[in-house]
């Protein structure tokens, strides 16, 4: 179902999430996995926690992916700024992205003026605890974000037969429920985002 890509060895693609509990950075490992397997220069990069530490001790899977994530790369918005495509993961919170990750994308205001976040490829993936818990909503607060900064959004539509089984439309998306880990369901709809992100940007720069 994933058809090759093309002219991704030029692509360079960051992946940039916030993840409280570790869905949303299993989405994001596997996104790097597939974008380095297509032959791009991948930055995987989570944002910096701000919940207080009273808040996350209450749970103990955010208390202990919190201490997963010692030391792994921060994310900058020279990230953004180096990149010909960008992904973009939250959990969703009411409806909309992770307080974490909207606190990075206000300190990209400089990169913005600057025009340096334009003319660039973006998607979005998203994890909710139900199936209608706001993903599309989620999502489609990211992609006015990308729209303000002048980027280029590519949505996977139903390009692909796996459209079908996740049924968003819109970006990648995982429904948490009673197990966080992502099924093949999950891993193809990852997958052909993707796929079709490298693609359309791939193209973009030739």
């Amino acid at each position: 179902m994933h058809e090759g890509y093309r002219d991704t060895m030029a692509v360079k693609i960051s992946i940039i999430y916030y993840s409280s509990t570790g869905t949303v950075h299993a989405m994001a490992e596997r996104a790097a996995e597939i974008a380095g397997k297509a032959g791009a220069e991948v930055r995987l990069r989570h944002v910096t926690e701000i919940a207080p530490d009273d808040a996350i001790a209450q749970q103990d899977a955010w208390t202990e992916h919190r201490r997963e994530m010692e030391g792994e790369p921060v994310a900058a918005p020279d990230d953004l700024t180096w990149a010909d495509a960008v992904l973009v993961g939250t959990p969703t919170r009411f409806g909309s992205a992770a307080s974490q990750l909207q606190a990075f994308i206000d300190t990209l205001g400089p990169a913005w003026q600057d025009g340096q976040l334009a003319d660039k490829v973006y998607a979005g993936f998203v994890a909710t605890q139900t199936e209608h818990g706001g993903q599309e909503t989620t999502l489609l607060s990211l992609y006015t974000n990308f729209i303000h900064w002048g980027g280029i959004i590519v949505a996977p539509g139903y390009t692909d037969a796996v459209k079908f089984a996740d049924g968003n439309p819109y970006g990648a998306g995982k429904v948490t429920g009673e197990t966080s880990e992502l099924g093949e369901p999950d891993l193809d709809a990852i997958d052909h985002l993707v796929t079709r992100v490298l693609d359309v940007a791939g193209r973009l720069a030739a």
